[in-house]
Order: structure tokens, then sequence, then C-alpha cells
């Protein structure tokens, strides 16, 4: 994607609208935000089906609720160093397009809304895998909050994309 929409990307912070919640997760010791609305469920540890044949980012199905999940293994995804195997991860639950997709990350925060004056575009020296997926940045504490676009998620070479 151009730049172009980075650039349309405004964070509101009208009290009371969800648009500007997110929930945080981490990959390493990376925070991102994804926003509170695409969010559907946040899971612990799952058992997961591998599907054989799917690309390597797709980790396998997941049962929830009657609905069949494909689990994808965001580090893989986004070409980051595979979790520790002791580390069962997290699985956040989002739907894209009309599907269900739960994300395995290395674990769950908070529910913020970060303030208005800390948001900045993308950093020139980030890595390209999360500029490929992030809206832009929170500064906080000394740390950096990615926002994922879940449609540049998804857009990204990847077969994942329905």
């Amino acid at each position: 994607m151009s730049t172009e929409n980075q650039a349309s990307f405004t964070p509101v912070v009208e009290s009371g609208d969800e648009s500007n919640l997110y929930l945080t997760v981490k990959i390493g010791v990376q925070p991102f935000g994804i926003q509170v609305l695409c969010v559907h469920d946040v899971l612990a540890a799952q058992k997961v089906t591998r599907v054989p044949l799917a690309p390597p980012e797709i980790a396998g199905a997941l049962n929830l609720r009657g609905r069949i999940v494909t689990v994808i293994d965001v580090p893989k995804k986004l070409g980051l160093p595979d979790r520790e195997d002791s580390n069962p991860g997290m699985y956040v639950v989002i739907e894209h397009q009309g599907e269900l997709y739960s994300l395995m990350v290395d674990s769950v925060g908070e529910v913020m809304s970060p303030p208005a004056e800390s948001f900045e575009q993308n950093p020139a020296n980030m890595e390209q895998g999360w500029r490929d997926v992030s809206q832009g940045v929170y500064r906080l504490d000394g740390e950096l909050l990615i926002l994922l676009d879940i449609d540049r998620f998804f857009g990204i070479n990847s077969a994942v994309a329905a």
C-alpha cells in the first residue's frame, strides 16, 4: 500500500469513542495494538489442528463454538523469529471479510485509548514487516505501540487473504 493510506489515519480522541480503543498484544517484546472493534475473542492456548499443505504462516485451525477458525502465526507471517516453544501464546480472534481468524501472539495486555498527541506516522527505521502492516504508532513511556492495520495484514504476500 502507498504511504497515502498511512497518512489518512487520524486517531479519534472523543470520550467513549470505541474506534480509538486498542487491545495491546506482544510479539516477542514488541507491543502492538489491534482496534477493539475488530476483536471477537481472546483465548488462552488452544488445541490447533494442522492443515496439510497450508502456507507456513497458517498454524492450523481451531474450533470456536462450532465455527472453524484459521489460526495465523503472526511472527511467521511477518518474517520475525519464531516464538519459544515454552510459550504457548495467546489467541486473538478477529473477523476479516466475514471470516474468523485467530492471531497467535506471545501475550495479551490491556485495552487502552492512547492520547492523540502521541500518535506518529511509521518511523523510517521501522522493521519492514511491521511497516507493511502498521497504520502508525503511538509513543508510550519509551516504547512504540504499533497499530495493526487488519486489511493490510491480510493483504501482504499471503494465501490467507480470502
